[in-house]
């Protein structure tokens, strides 16, 4: 039986997997996620997520790696992660009552023969129109500071949506049902 590794530390991934009931441990890659502007977000997402579990799978044998990476994407320009409060407050500004796309990327690696896929799965996301105030009123809780998009749509920023066109928990940070199907590709392999 392989080893399944989460090439990430996010808290997020990590109950998703729980939830799902997939046994893992967690060994983070702590690779720089650069933004290469050549790739289109679906390219870059899969290029970042195949770097993550590249790297890790560099340090187990017999196992399958899974890296993983999401970016929101608004009109086209991919939206980071806010460094502060007040880039926190322009970015949910922007999706103030708009629609946008959230792409994750993940990649699985068996290390016994290097087998690889990647995909990349996309949600469109539908903002309510609401306030300033209420903008600012959610930034001031620090939930957005560490999440692309300044939002958790399992968090307080469930507030902010309207409705979603696709996976949830793409949105949160894996799309299960796709990495379920995608593993079962790998189950018989040595």
């Amino acid at each position: 039986m392989k080893t399944f590794i989460l090439a990430s530390a996010s808290p997020r991934r990590q109950a998703i997997l729980k939830k799902a009931g997939i046994e893992f441990i967690v060994d983070p890659s702590n690779i720089e996620e650069d933004i290469k502007g050549d790739l289109s977000p679906h390219e870059l997402v899969r290029f970042l997520s195949k770097k993550k579990a590249q790297s890790v799978a560099k340090r187990h044998t017999n196992s399958l790696i899974l890296g993983a990476d999401t970016i929101v994407v608004f009109r086209g320009r991919i939206l980071g992660k806010p460094k502060n409060e007040g880039e926190a407050h322009n970015i949910l500004m922007k999706l103030n009552g708009n629609p946008h796309q959230v792409i994750t990327g993940f990649t699985l690696i068996n290390t016994h023969d290097s087998h690889t896929l990647s995909h990349s799965v996309e949600t469109v996301v539908v903002f309510k129109k609401v306030t300033s105030d209420d903008i600012a009123a959610y930034v001031a809780t620090g939930e957005p500071l560490d999440k692309a998009g300044a939002y958790a749509i399992q968090g307080k920023g469930k507030f902010f949506i309207d409705h979603i066109e696709g996976s949830l928990t793409n949105v949160i940070g894996l799309p299960i049902k796709d990495l379920k199907e995608a593993m079962k590709i790998f189950k018989n392999s040595p």
